[in-house]
């Protein structure tokens, strides 16, 4: 007879099923574990007979075998020995046979018979749910696995002998309950940042708009202060959104205690970093720093000593909002759409913009543009605003701190995503939530200009020589800043303040 336990197998953020089939049978003894297994799964073996053992049950002295069908699909982790545990807990009789079914099951074993942790609890449960059945998990994930659905059973032990315990009556596990973290970390005020004006309202249109954003200036002129706060001012995640990251989170194993949390992921990778850590990669094919920035924001500071092979791979998740990582047998796409925040120096020295100061290598301006190529042109024109920040004087930060702080900030940039949130919806399109993800013919349509803006627009576009893409991001940082205002139109001025955005860009450009 041959045991039957449903579990699943990854593949970026879904969850395929996975039958494990277990069959006790006369002959010499053995434990083999067969279907495109790797040596997690191979070790699950040692992992799933110590852990009988101490659970005060052993291996029959015959021939086990365990099969994990489909044979072609590739199964990886730690989370296969629960469910070899329990099939053969099942098939030797020590639960009943039936216990298992309409159950998905995952968990990896200690050797003491506890069952530890593991990543990807959220997308398996809401795979399982999806096909009608209930989850069996570690206790410790048991708040993650119950935001699949309220109505859906989950069983979380911390323990095979619980188990055993609760399939035969003498225990009852009560269904967890999901759990939001409170993250301990107060956020940071832009009620913090003396002057840097210019610098904050950049930072706000971003924040409504979803927009990318690049600031340049010297060392100490407070950018990475300003990317800091900008969490400060972004609305929490709305439902959806929250299920999304945190799946994201959970096949990366980020999620502490089975708890989740509504506030907007903030990623910040040292310039270091290497292609696979940001866009995703390594052996098992895992999420980067832009999937675990989806739905938030991606602070790159130093953004020119990224790698140029880096920097480049984030060319297709700016403009597809995912990204796919192709492996030798499958393909994986992770949802990556996110705000990328970057800072720079104007130079290697980070003085070039300083009065009076003559760069050892030469020209200032020829200093400059010789550091800022490093950014490609290609990525430079996905990037919607750009920004000078200049240094502070002791002058600025000698005046009393500023009236308005975050708060103030964060009230209108919620505002004004909720009428982009209302505008797409009214258009049938209730997944565009800001202005950033509108295509090209759609801003035809929401982002109409008059005479006036339409003269502005074709004499910038031709002194800028905007590209067709440069052209589409400079409409929609107009409409964001529209809908800061309350406006139904975009008018003359919102076009001026959006094209401003783009003059360093171009200043950078033929500066080489």
């Amino acid at each position: 007879m041959v045991q039957r336990v449903s579990t699943v197998a990854f593949e970026g953020i879904e969850a395929r099923a996975v039958d494990v089939q277990v069959q006790v049978a006369p002959g010499l003894p053995a434990f083999h574990v067969v279907g495109l297994a790797d040596k997690a799964v191979s070790e699950a073996r040692e992992r799933v007979r110590a852990a009988l053992i101490a659970s005060g049950l052993a291996l029959p002295a015959r021939r086990i075998t365990v099969n994990l069908a489909p044979a072609d699909l590739p199964k990886e982790g730690s989370h296969y020995d629960l469910p070899i545990a329990l099939g053969l807990m099942a098939a030797i009789g020590a639960i009943p046979h039936d216990a298992l079914s309409g159950f998905t099951v995952l968990g990896e074993l200690g050797l003491d018979g506890s069952i530890a942790p593991v990543a990807g609890v959220l997308p398996a449960a809401i795979g399982a749910n999806a096909r009608g059945e209930g989850l069996i998990c570690p206790k410790a994930c048991g708040p993650e696995a119950a935001w699949a659905s309220p109505e859906m059973e989950i069983i979380a032990a911390g323990s095979l002998i619980q188990l055993a315990n609760h399939f035969r009556g003498t225990q009852v596990l009560s269904r967890p309950q999901p759990k939001i973290r409170e993250s301990e970390a107060t956020l940071l005020d832009l009620i913090d940042i003396k002057g840097q004006e210019s610098a904050k309202r950049a930072l706000e249109v971003a924040a409504a708009g979803g927009h990318n954003l690049l600031m340049i200036g010297p060392p100490g002129a407070g950018k990475s202060m300003l990317a800091a706060r900008l969490p400060s001012i972004l609305p929490p995640l709305t439902p959806d959104e929250l299920l999304e990251v945190s799946m994201i989170a959970s096949v990366a194993g980020e999620i502490a205690d089975g708890s989740l949390t509504n506030r907007r992921p903030f990623r910040a990778p040292h310039h270091s970093a290497s292609m696979p850590a940001l866009v995703g990669g390594g052996l098992r094919a895992r999420p980067g720093e832009v999937s675990l920035a989806h739905r938030g924001v991606l602070f790159l500071d130093e953004f020119a000593e990224f790698q140029g092979q880096a920097l480049d791979s984030l060319r297709q998740p700016l403009e597809t909002g995912e990204v796919s990582i192709a492996r030798a047998n499958h393909r994986i796409t992770y949802p990556a759409r996110f705000m990328l925040i970057a800072a720079m120096n104007p130079c290697r020295c980070g003085r070039a913009s300083d009065p009076g100061y003559a760069c050892k290598r030469g020209a200032n301006l020829r200093c400059a543009a010789d550091y800022q190529m490093r950014i490609s042109g290609p990525l430079l024109d996905r990037i919607d605003l750009h920004i000078e920040v200049p240094a502070v004087t002791a002058a600025d930060l000698i005046l009393p701190p500023p009236s308005e702080g975050s708060t103030e900030v964060a009230a209108r940039v919620a505002r004004a995503r909720d009428i982009q949130a209302m505008r797409y919806a009214d258009l049938g399109l209730p997944q565009i939530r800001t202005n950033s993800q509108a295509s090209g013919a759609m801003l035809e349509e929401v982002a109409r200009l008059d005479k006036s803006g339409v003269a502005l627009l074709r004499e910038a576009a031709d002194a800028m020589q905007l590209s067709a893409r440069g052209y589409h991001r400079v409409l929609r940082v107009a409409r964001t800043l529209a809908d800061l205002d309350g406006a139904d139109l975009v008018g003359r001025i919102h076009l001026a303040e959006a094209l401003s955005y783009r003059a360093l860009s171009d200043d950078m450009r033929r500066a080489a």
